[in-house]
């Protein structure tokens, strides 16, 4: 595994429209969460360790944080011809598995990962009411065998700023795990 940063995608950038097909065959797009308080978007995959290692997670503070309100929705970006762990019909065995209670959707294109800069899984961007970005780091500082908790303590304390209308500080830890698995040819210019 390659330990790779999330690239930092400027505060205040507008959130890149997307339109995917979900794990249950229904298309979602950034317009069916217009009226969510805030959104958070995770770019995410099956097989990559950093992503196992807060998956758990993810899908309680995923519940939690939905019931207030926030929209959650996870992408999975990664070339599943070399990585067919990371495939769509390996995509619902995970949700389902998992218990995840956002939509699980695949960019298959790789067009949405690029126009959010995403860089790794778990890459985490949360934007607020006006879908103005205002975190994108890491769910906390756990890793695998860390040793630390996996407690979502950064991302918890953006979701919780967000939600109370209070500004979120510029210092932001990025998020770092697996490389998305570019298709040959589509690496984009940003990454490496």
């Amino acid at each position: 595994m390659v330990r790779t940063p999330s690239t930092m995608l400027p505060l205040g950038t507008p959130a890149p429209g997307f339109s995917l097909v979900n794990v249950d065959g229904k298309t979602v797009a950034l317009a069916d969460f217009a009226e969510a308080p805030a959104l958070l978007v995770i770019f995410m995959c099956n097989h990559c360790p950093y992503v196992i290692h807060v998956a758990d997670h993810l899908a309680l503070l995923a519940q939690e944080y939905m019931a207030r309100g926030v929209a959650v929705v996870g992408i999975s970006s990664n070339d599943v011809g070399s990585y067919p762990a990371d495939s769509p019909e390996q995509m619902v065995a995970e949700a389902e598995g998992r218990g995840y209670p956002f939509p699980y959707l695949y960019d298959e294109t790789q067009d949405v990962a690029k126009a959010y800069r995403a860089a790794c899984t778990p890459d985490f961007f949360l934007f607020d009411g006006d879908r103005k970005l205002v975190y994108r780091g890491q769910l906390d500082s756990s890793r695998p065998e860390s040793g630390i908790p996996v407690t979502g303590k950064d991302l918890r304390a953006a979701l919780d700023a967000v939600l109370s209308g209070k500004a979120l500080t510029e210092d932001q830890t990025p998020s770092l795990g697996c490389n998305i698995k570019w298709k040959a040819g589509n690496e984009p210019e940003y990454f490496g």
